[in-house]
Parts: C-alpha cells; sequence; structure tokens
C-alpha cells in the first residue's frame, strides 16, 4: 500500500510539472515560458573561462547526470553554448537565466549569483543518460530575500569526518545556502587544532564513554570517542566552502559548554578541577571563570580562529552558562565588586563584551545565542534567537542584528513525525517538512525599519542522538529544502501542496546520489 502512495504521488507530481511548472527549488522569483527547445548534447559548449570554477563545476554535474562530456571555451562559434557571463563587479546574488532554442545564458554581476543559477539550470537536467534532452525555453529572473541562509552542524556531540563535512557543503550549495554554521567545540568535545594549546586535542578531543539510548535511560558504553580536525584540513574545507559561496561560521563556546577545554586546562575555571570530557548530554555547572587569565586563553585561541575563518563574524556562544559556581567563586565575586555589577547575569555580559571588543580589534564581530541578551548586550553583536523569537525581536528593537532559529521550526533534531515509534531515537520535539515551510523569520512584532535588522535564518542539527553521516542526511533531508525556499523568499504556506510536489520530484535526485533521505510527508 506504502508503494503505491508512492507512485501514485509521483504520477501526480509528474503530470503537475507537466501541466504547470518546473521542479525548482528554491522556486525562482519569475519564470516565463517560450516556445521552443533547447538540445543538449555532446556538441554543446560552456562558453566561459577554461580556467573558472564554475564552469568546471557545470561540466562535472552535467557529466555526472548526463554522461555527456561538454567542452569548455573562452572562444566558440558552436551553434550549441551555454554561456556565462559577468555583467560587472559586485557581490550581489541576483541572477538570470535564458533558454533559447540555440544559447543558454547564465548572467549575473558576480560570480556567486552566476553559481546560483547554474544550480537552477541543473535542476532543469534530467538524471538520464542520453545523446539529446530537450530543455525548454524560458526566461528567469532571480534573487534572495534573506542574506544569511544557514545550516548548523554540531560536531562536538559526534564527530563527523572532513569528507562528509564537505558533502555537508555540497548540500548546501545544492539549495543555495550561503552559510555552514560549524559548531566546533562543547563539553563532550574539542574539535579544532590549536597550536598553542595542543592539550585541547590531546585531551579534549576524546572522551572515555558515550550515553547510549534515551537520556532518561542513563546508559552509558565505555568506548573512547572523539576526532578533530587539523588546522590544514580546516584550511582545505574553508577553501572548498569559499568555491561555493558559502560562508563558514565557526562557534567557540564560552563561557558555558566548556568542561572539555576544562578538562584540558582546569586552572581556567573556578574550582581548579580535576575535569573530564563529558559523557552526559546537556548542561554543566563547571564553566569558564572570568579570570585574566582565562581571557587571555580565550584570545589566544580566538586569535587561531580568526586566522583560519575568515568570516565577518564569529560565533562565542554565550548560552546555557549556569551561574552556580560563579556565585560561590571568590574571583568571581570579587570580579563583581570592582566592576560594579549587580549579579552573575551581569558578570556573563562583562565576560562577552570583554570578548567582543578582542574580537572587534581583530575586524570581526561576534554572533552568539540569545542568552547574551541576558545582563546587556554587547555594543555590536548579533544574536542568534533559539528560544522562541522573543529573544531576535528583542534584539531587532535594539538595532542589532539577528539570525533567527526558533527550535519550534528550526531544530532538525527532533522528531519528523507526530508518532515516532518508527523513527531513530531523537531528542524529542516534532517539526515537520510542512512546519519548516510554514516559517517566518521576520516577525509580525517588528516594524518596516526594525525588520531590516533579520539577516536570515538557519536550522541547527545538534548531534547528541545523531551518530553516523547517513543520520545526519536523514535529518536534514527533505527539511533543509523547505527551509531553502523559505529563506529565498518565495514560500507560500498557503500553497504547501505545491511546493510538496515539487519535492517529490527531488527524491530522484536523492536515490541516484545516494543520500539517506526521509520519506515522512508520503507517508
Amino acid at each position: 500500500m506504502f508503494k503505491l502512495k508512492i507512485l501514485l504521488l509521483l504520477v501526480f507530481a509528474n503530470f503537475t510539472f507537466s501541466q504547470n511548472e518546473l521542479a525548482l527549488i528554491p522556486k525562482p522569483s519569475e519564470v516565463k515560458f517560450s516556445e521552443g527547445n533547447f538540445a543538449l548534447n555532446k556538441k554543446t559548449v560552456i562558453h566561459a573561462d577554461e580556467n573558472s570554477f564554475e564552469a568546471k563545476y557545470l561540466q562535472r554535474v552535467i557529466k555526472e547526470k548526463t554522461g555527456l562530456e561538454l567542452k569548455i571555451s573562452s572562444i566558440t562559434k558552436s551553434k550549441s553554448k551555454i554561456y556565462l557571463g559577468k555583467t560587472f563587479d559586485s557581490n550581489g546574488e541576483s541572477y538570470s537565466l535564458t533558454i533559447d532554442k540555440y544559447d543558454v545564458n547564465i548572467i549575473s554581476n558576480s560570480y556567486k549569483g552566476q553559481f546560483y543559477g547554474i544550480q537552477t539550470f541543473l535542476q532543469l537536467i534530467p538524471s538520464e543518460k542520453k545523446e539529446s534532452i530537450n530543455l525548454s525555453c524560458l526566461n528567469i529572473s532571480d534573487q534572495p530575500k534573506y542574506a544569511w541562509r544557514g545550516m548548523h552542524l554540531d560536531c562536538s556531540r559526534h564527530f563527523f569526518p572532513k569528507d562528509f563535512v564537505k558533502k555537508y557543503i555540497d548540500y548546501l550549495a545544492m539549495y543555495k545556502f550561503n552559510t555552514f554554521h560549524w559548531h566546533l567545540t562543547d563539553d563532550q568535545g574539542w574539535r579544532i587544532e590549536i597550536k598553542k594549546y595542543p592539550k585541547l586535542t590531546e585531551v579534549g578531543a576524546w572522551r572515555n564513554g558515550s550515553m547510549i539510548g534515551r537520556y532518561d535511560d542513563k546508559k552509558f558504553d565505555d568506548k573512547r570517542y572523539g576526532g578533530f580536525y587539523t588546522q590544514e584540513e580546516i584550511k582545505e574545507i574553508i577553501a572548498y566552502a569559499t568555491e561555493r559561496y558559502i560562508t563558514i561560521v565557526p562557534e567557540i563556546e564560552m563561557p558555558g559548554h566548556a568542561i572539555a577545554a576544562l578538562a584540558a586546562y582546569p586552572e581556567h575555571s573556578c574550582t581548579g578541577g580535576p575535569f573530564e570530557v563529558g559523557k552526559i548530554w546537556g548542561v554543566y555547572d563547571d564553566v569558564f571563570c572570568p579570570k585574566d587569565e582565562t581571557f587571555t586563553f580565550l584570545e589566544n585561541i580566538l586569535t587561531e580562529v580568526i586566522d583560519l575563518f575568515p568570516s565577518e563574524y564569529i560565533h562565542i556562544g554565550g548560552d546555557e552558562c549556569p551561574k552556580t559556581r560563579w556565585k560561590v567563586c571568590p574571583h568571581c565575586q570579587k570580579r563583581m565588586k570592582d566592576e560594579n555589577l549587580k549579579d552573575e547575569y551581569e558578570l556573563q555580559s562583562y565576560f562577552i563584551q570583554r570578548i567582543e571588543k578582542f574580537v572587534n580589534s581583530k575586524g570581526r564581530k561576534i554572533i552568539g545565542w540569545d542568552e547574551i541578551l541576558e545582563g546587556g548586550l554587547a555594543p555590536n553583536a548579533a544574536v542568534m534567537s533559539w528560544r522562541g523569537t522573543e529573544g531576535g525581536i528583542a534584539a531587532a528593537k535594539q538595532k542589532h542584528f539577528v539570525v533567527m532559529s526558533p527550535g519550534s521550526h528550526c531544530y532538525f533534531d527532533h522528531y519528523q513525525v507526530a508518532d515516532p515509534k518508527n523513527e531513530p531515537i531523537a531528542i524529542g520535539g516534532f517539526t515537520s517538512v510542512e512546519k519548516v515551510y510554514s516559517f517566518n523569520p521576520t516577525p509580525k512584532e517588528l516594524s518596516p525599519e526594525e525588520a531590516k535588522y533579520i539577516l536570515g535564518a538557519q536550522a541547527n542539527v545538534w548531534s547528541e542522538y545523531i551518530l553516523s553521516p547517513e543520520h545526519v542526511e536523514y535529518m536534514i533531508f527533505p527539511r533543509m529544502v523547505a527551509l531553502s525556499e523559505v529563506l529565498w523568499g518565495t514560500s507560500n504556506s498557503e500553497n504547501y501542496l505545491d511546493f510538496k510536489n515539487r519535492l517529490v520530484q527531488h527524491f530522484k535526485i536523492y536515490d541516484k546520489k545516494g543520500i539517506n533521505y526521509s520519506k515522512a510527508i508520503l507517508k
């Protein structure tokens, strides 16, 4: 019965597209059809600089999809060509895609926009080995609504190898995401090599066991678990993402979620330790102590991070920082008295503001989870709103930039179905594709002027219960595809069925790529 249902949905979807529109996601801003077809065949030439990454990318993916090996040439008289054009230098993201009987023209004022046009064009090409493929003539004009179109991946709770991180970046590129938030440190593991402090990875990257099963079961294995990325590997991943116009925003957690770091360097805690890298998921009472030596330690770490990552923003965490140790720590209480801070929330604000000054001195900006609002927001900080939308609203009203990421719509570690008895274990919750598609990153409570501070949104993939790359794929596909259209600005929650019909067509792509995706929307 289930297979029959899938077949009927695919048949219906195919009928829909043959009659009305194309299975493009995110849906372009404007599509106009014209008469005729363009024949893509072995005589088609990619008209572009022979050294262009975009041209080589297009050439490779066309070969993967069709078997056709197209020539790249900066000078051609071919009657069948794909022209990659750039009008003038800009960092814009708009593009136009025109298909007529003899030419395909992908034009933008930036290589980034050109790359997005290529992604759209590739979605028009069926994955089938044929000598000639007919593509309908059309004209597309397109541009995104939001500047921050992001996906996050937690590599601390569970570590994912370099090659999968690259694959994850490829998935983002397919759907025109432009930001990868890389969660590299937490209580359960430190995943980035810091040359000045080798024990961060010698000690902090490894734990002596992990929780298994559900949290309430409180069961553990005794397997040594861990891993980390060398600085050379990080450079390689950054270069890979940069070619695909994806900015990687690294996250170094502070002042909380610090047990892995404190296991390596316990002198930066309030008690002096000893500590072991966290086995239990959740929040720990031991956090960084705001001593001058601790700030020097963190500034040295951030110096190496900033030298590696070219991103405008550095994520400094700021979430879930218990004040338990600070309340009884003589140093913390003296710091509060010396700085005229009325409580531990203002001490956290002091901590974040001091880190912000350092990051700003390096020409960068900080972004943190919405707890950084507590005790007073750092002057130039951006806020990532995860505990609902309230933090984002408050920050925007204070004229701070905001990335929306509420757990209600953007936590992809949640279950995808209402009855999860046949699903892999998850942290809880229920976030369906339809719910993701209904998300509006700009809260209605904001005035038009305040709404300008909403940079965009992202989905978060926390990995307490996600042990493998295949499981990551299952949790992001197809929900991230729904989010891509939300962030591009062309979603219409009142016409979810249209999106669903287009989405079903992409399942064939996932099958060919071997992506492990959820079929929950077909049930």
